[in-house]
């Protein structure tokens, strides 16, 4: 196993004010609740038993970690769900692919997968892309840029192309759909990647790394940035 990332489930708080929480959640840890008893510790719960006000605003796939923002009370849920809805809030991630991808525009632009996506019933809780009943996918990549760490990985790792991503819309599972449909799955992918690629990393290699959003109450945009852990 080449990439043997830190197993630590414990959130981390960057930000709280009157209105809103932006919490690290770790890979392995339910963003809410699932079913089952064994599925009960969340990080929304967790966030709840500090802000009991805090309410879910979006998720994060379990296997994915980084950056999630919660409201505090129902006025400020609204405010950002609009903002979500209405595409005001810029998500970037950083993934490790399987082999080398190559980006076809020049200057590493920012390249498109444009696939409508469909949850695949007969094999959930996977999806899939569908042309007949998909809903529309936009996902926007490119090559990893440098870290301001000198000592960060080159993109291109032996194994795999360390890439960015950002999301236009927001599938179940779209940015790992799309990048297997590329012909890259995201290494540690337990249900996209073919047994190899997962074998390479203990983890999936994705991570919700930058968050920009209007504040709920005031408007005024907020940067936020959780660097990648592997």
């Amino acid at each position: 196993m080449l990439y043997d990332t830190d197993t630590d489930n414990a959130e981390a708080v960057l930000h709280v004010d009157e209105a809103l929480l932006v919490l690290v959640k770790p890979a392995g840890l339910l963003a809410v609740p699932g079913r089952g008893e064994d599925k009960q510790d969340c990080l929304s719960r967790r966030a709840q038993a500090q802000w009991p006000d805090a309410l879910v605003v979006h998720r994060l796939d379990m296997s994915t970690s980084g950056l999630v923002v919660m409201a505090r009370g129902i006025e400020a849920q609204r405010a950002l769900s609009r903002a979500f809805e209405q595409r005001q809030v810029y998500k970037r991630y950083r993934a490790v692919v399987g082999g080398q991808l190559a980006n076809p525009l020049p200057d590493n632009g920012w390249s498109t997968i444009d696939l409508p996506l469909a949850v695949d019933w007969m094999n959930r809780p996977r999806s899939k892309v569908c042309f007949d009943s998909g809903k529309p996918s936009l996902t926007r990549w490119r090559l990893a840029q440098p870290e301001t760490d000198p000592q960060a990985p080159a993109t291109h790792t032996g194994i795999g192309t360390r890439v960015e991503l950002a999301p236009v819309t927001g599938r179940t599972h779209q940015l790992r759909v799309h990048l297997q449909a590329l012909g890259h799955p995201i290494l540690g992918d337990a249900l996209y990647a073919n047994p190899a690629q997962q074998a390479l990393a203990n983890r999936l290699l994705l991570h919700a790394e930058l968050l920009e959003l209007p504040h709920p109450v005031t408007g005024q945009m907020l940067r936020f940035h959780s660097p990648c852990p592997f």
